[in-house]
This record gives structure tokens, sequence and C-alpha cells, in this order.
């Protein structure tokens, strides 16, 4: 990769989904003395986490530092505040890469000008190295750039590449704001088997359970979902009974139809 301790790697935010890539690249072998982390309050266990893998941590943008790459991990609305400091740090040669949401290229060439820019949208799994990235690269990333891009985000799940920049939104409401529907299931569910009868504790150890282990026997086999869920539905059977209410014209399908189109719309307003 196109970066060394004299023109690094820049990490500007360590939480939740920076910290989970930066674990990712350390895991993959990535040289720490060429990684930069600008935070001014990352969490103790990241503190600690930076001291025991020897990257340099700093709080601003150091004067005079170059990046090769500059990967944006902060909150959205700190964006104002964030990229004027990070400017320095830009180049014409400097490959800037986005996993904030909401925030489009034309902010960030507001601010650096015609830089070769990656706007991505992962999705939390990346935490345990199971997430998926859509990326959208401008013109100016030449396929060395795209190149790096997908070894650098394939450390925390599966990589993927957007045509347009309109695209980020519809995968915002899918794959972005996804995982939190898939935890309202397990949670819905739970709460189904306690009003059922079961004991709290025993109802959600059994949705966590079925809904994490569905998820990797859907990953494993890929089989289409709908071959899996045929595959265990017997006719006049329970499971038969229970989609025939999941299924119906006003059941799951619609609701989650509305579900995404109300995270795809509100993506482009934070946009806008």
């Amino acid at each position: 990769m196109n970066f060394s301790k004299d023109r690094p790697f820049l990490l500007v935010g360590a939480g939740k989904m920076g910290g989970a890539m930066l674990s990712g690249w350390m895991a993959e072998g990535i040289d720490p003395s060429a990684v930069v982390v600008c935070d001014p309050k990352p969490s103790a266990e990241m503190e600690g986490f930076l001291k025991e893998q020897g990257i340099r941590h700093v709080t601003a943008v150091p004067e005079g530092m170059t990046a090769a790459i500059v990967l944006i991990a902060v909150k959205p609305q700190l964006m104002d505040m964030v990229l004027p400091g990070v400017k320095t740090a830009v180049d014409g040669k400097t490959l800037v890469l986005s996993v904030a949401a909401g925030t489009p290229v034309a902010k960030f060439r507001s601010v650096f000008g015609d830089v070769p820019i990656c706007r991505c949208m992962p999705n939390t799994p990346a935490m345990v190295k199971r997430g998926i990235t859509a990326v959208y690269p401008t013109p100016e990333v030449d396929d060395d750039q795209k190149q790096t891009v997908a070894q650098l985000l394939s450390a925390v799940g599966k990589v993927v590449w957007l045509d347009t920049e309109d695209q980020i939104d519809l995968v915002t409401g899918v794959s972005g704001s996804g995982p939190a529907y898939v935890f309202f299931l397990a949670e819905a569910l739970s709460e189904a088997g306690r009003a059922a009868g079961l004991p709290e504790e025993l109802a959600h150890e059994l949705a966590v359970a079925t809904v994490s282990g569905a998820g990797e026997l859907m990953h494993q086999s890929g089989e289409h979902p709908s071959i899996l869920r045929r595959n265990v539905t017997s006719p006049n059977g329970t499971t038969a009974a229970a989609l025939d209410v999941l299924m119906h014209a006003e059941g799951l399908q619609p609701v989650m139809t509305e579900a995404v189109a109300a995270a795809v719309k509100r993506a482009r307003e934070l946009a806008e």
C-alpha cells in the first residue's frame, strides 16, 4: 500500500467505526509506524490499543504533515469543524476516504479541491469483521488507488463498488441502517417469546441465537433467502402458520419497504 512513515495513512476519528477499521488493519499486518490517528478524545480502550500497537496518536493534524491517505470517520455534524484542520494534510495526490453518513463528495471538494475521493458506506458488523462497505469513487481515483481502498476495507468485511453517488443513500437504507433492523427483529422475537409464556432470559437467549445462527447459515450456504425459507417450511406446519402472518399483504414486506424508504429519505435530507 502506498503510504509510509513520511507520508502516512491518517485516520481522523477513532470511534466505533474508525476503531473497528483500525483494529482490522492491524490484524492484517499494516505497519503501525505508517499510521497516524487524529482524535481529540479517544476512549480509554482506544488509547490503550494505540499504545499497545505503537500507533502515533495526535489531537490535531500536525503542522507540515502530508498524508498519502486520509480516512475521515467522524460524525456528519462535526464535518464543518474537522475538515479545515485536515486540509493541511491533503495535497493533489492524497486519497481521501469518508465513512460519514450524509456527507456528499461536494462537501469534501469544497475543502480539498479536485483530489481523489471515495465516499464509503460501511456498517457496524465491521466491528466483528463481517461488515459490508459500499464505495463510490470519484473519477480521479485510479486503479491502483481502488486496489488500495479494497485492501483496506476488506479487512473488516466485503467491499462493493457503486456507479453513482446517489446509490449511497439507497445503500444506507439497506445495509448501512440494516443491522438495526436485524437487532429489532431479535428484540421483537424475544418479546414475542416472553408474551407466549417463556421466561424473559430464555426468550432472549433463543431469539439472539436464532437470528445470529440463521444469518450465519445464510452466509455459509450461499443460497437465496427465499430458498432457505422454503426449505424449513413444511406445508400446514408451525412455520407456515407464522409465515402466513408475516407474509400477509400488510405484513413484514410492506413495513420493511416503508422503513428502508424512510431511511433513504433521511439520508438525502442529511446530504442537503
